[in-house]
């Protein structure tokens, strides 16, 4: 896993705190997500968007890739 920022988010104190929110996502999903690579680059306007906002929408971008492990306990079996 990594994380990126570059310095058009802004100074250090700025691209760190950037990378500490993606993290702390990241942790939260961890052991829903299938094993594999995962590369997050933060972008400008995540110094502006709400914790809310951010939540949805990484968990709308990890459904949409299919990262998601299958739950297995699901198996409706009807005869």
């Amino acid at each position: 896993m990594g994380f990126t920022a570059t310095k058009k988010i802004g100074n250090a104190v700025k691209r760190n705190r950037a990378k500490r929110r993606l993290r702390a996502l990241f942790v939260t999903y961890s052991s829903l997500l299938k094993d594999g690579t995962y590369i997050f680059v933060a972008k400008q306007t995540i110094s502006e968007t709400s914790h809310q906002k951010l939540q949805n929408d990484f968990e709308k971008i990890l459904s949409r890739l299919d990262t998601f492990k299958k739950k297995t306990d699901d198996k409706n079996i009807t005869a």
